[in-house]
């Protein structure tokens, strides 16, 4: 064993799909071939959208497709503690800023700037005195907003490392002020991912291109926190007929109705790009192609 480790981390709102299948097989492959660790992470800080059927039609379908994992699952909704832990560490360093903002206050904000997630939220609540803070908190919903600038002046300049596009110098001010802590989740999933890879002893964080752009923010928070970094492989996405990437709540078709409609493991293969060599890989693109 070479001290590899990666994982895969689906939230239970639904059953897995096409895209999913690709993400668990590339870690699963890359871990099995290095001799290494596989970590299974459920993602249900969400109540309101994550359903116990729905974690066990998860687990069904990994063990559909032959994939295992080392060590006890590990669900995100035993651990709000340890997150909290965490938002109060930050407060304690001045970082964090109540906000009160909705989302239609950002979007109406006539200098709210737009990155490619959307509306980035322009710092109202930043500017606020100690004072106005106290009352609007004993009397307004809130969330909690890590300032960016002040904390990149804690860490000073940052990089992370992807398998594919070498070393990238972190830019977490592109993103804004990214909300770290919810009343109604109790942490943000920024927090949880970095603290849980962190945990479960992550080298490699197999994910998919969507999510290469919340590196960014998540190296910023591995260093105010003291975590370890790991080297990241963001593998292409899975896309449908219409060019989009595959997503439940767009209905994508799952693994059971494939399943159900007399798939194997083996077809699934079949439509999925070919999984990258564990040997031979040397940093080049994966595979790509819309599913037909």
């Amino acid at each position: 064993m070479d001290g590899f480790v990666t994982r895969f981390a689906p939230s239970p709102s639904g059953r897995l799909h096409l895209g999913h299948a690709f993400s668990a097989l590339t870690g699963w492959k890359l871990a099995r071939a290095r001799g290494g660790q596989y970590r299974l992470r459920i993602e249900d800080i969400d109540r309101t959208r994550c359903r116990p059927e729905h974690e066990a039609g998860e687990i069904e379908d990994l063990r559909w497709l032959g994939i295992d994992w080392d060590g006890p699952v590990l669900r995100q909704s035993e651990r709000l503690p340890v997150y909290a832990a965490a938002l109060d560490r930050l407060r304690a360093m001045g970082l964090e800023y109540p906000c009160f903002c909705t989302r239609s206050d950002i979007a109406a904000a006539a200098r709210a700037p737009h990155g490619s997630e959307g509306i980035i939220y322009p710092g109202t609540c930043r500017h606020l005195s100690a004072g106005e803070r106290a009352e609007r908190m004993a009397s307004e919903a809130f969330a909690w907003r890590l300032d960016v600038a002040a904390a990149l002046a804690v860490t000073g300049p940052l990089t992370w490392r992807d398998h594919e596009a070498g070393l990238i110098a972190a830019d977490p001010l592109k993103g804004g002020d990214i909300v770290v802590g919810r009343k109604e989740l109790g942490v943000s999933y920024h927090i949880a991912v970095v603290i849980d890879d962190a945990a479960q002893g992550v080298t490699d964080v197999v994910r998919g291109r969507d999510l290469f752009e919340a590196t960014h923010v998540q190296r910023l928070l591995q260093a105010l926190l003291g975590l370890p970094e790991p080297v990241y492989r963001h593998h292409v996405l899975i896309l449908g007929p219409d060019g989009r990437r595959l997503a439940k709540r767009d209905g994508a078709a799952s693994l059971a109705s494939l399943r159900a409609g007399g798939a194997t493991p083996a077809d699934i293969r079949e439509l999925l790009p070919p999984l990258p060599d564990p040997v031979r890989e040397r940093g080049r693109n994966y595979n790509s192609g819309a599913i037909p």
